[in-house]
């Protein structure tokens, strides 16, 4: 009996291996490619805020542009209908970021640990309030890397964060198609 139940619990077992194994595979269709005037639109928008940031950069001397605000112009210009890409995701997942990166920098100082926490704290604030923005999620790596001090917060992660918003709402609701933010 006792060899029975063992040989029972084997099988479970291999059953819920091979499950989740099987999850794995994927079994779906990619999704189609974007259609030619999304990607100029994408294009166009992402040159001219970057362009922008980088502009103001060279004009004042002082960091209006960090890496993550080019993964914020590919969802803003792109799939601007996707929540992720809304302002209030924009905006508010990248200063949820940077704070949590400032303050692992400040307690933690530049170690593994400050940086892998500083990502787990963000995903999880991200997702609490609601306002997950994937680009976002380099910002502690990009603070804690850099040893970028608290003005961080303000220049570039809002202003940077507000002026993606302003071209998104300009350039997208130029095109009849586009209705940019669906929601706030």
């Amino acid at each position: 009996m006792a060899d029975f139940i063992r040989l029972q619990e084997k099988e479970a077992k291999n059953h819920r291996l091979k499950a989740y194994i099987a999850k794995m595979s994927g079994g779906g269709h990619a999704p189609s490619r974007t259609n030619f005037a999304d990607a100029i639109t994408g294009a166009v928008g992402g040159l001219l805020c970057i362009f922008v940031l980088l502009c103001l950069t060279n004009y004042t001397g002082a960091p209006w542009l960090m890496a993550s605000l080019g993964g914020s112009c590919v969802l803003v210009f792109v799939v601007w209908n996707a929540p992720l890409s809304q302002p209030r995701n924009i905006i508010g997942g990248h200063l949820i970021s940077a704070f949590i990166g400032l303050i692992m920098y400040s307690l933690l100082g530049s170690s593994v640990f400050s940086i892998s926490l500083g990502v787990g704290l963000t995903i999880f604030f991200m997702a609490l309030f609601g306002v997950i923005h994937p680009p976002a999620g380099a910002n502690p790596i990009i603070i804690i890397l850099g040893g970028y001090s608290w003005g961080y917060l303000l220049m570039p992660v809002l202003i940077g964060a507000v002026i993606i918003v302003i071209f998104g709402l300009l350039i997208n609701n130029l095109r009849q198609t586009r209705k940019y933010p669906q929601f706030w």
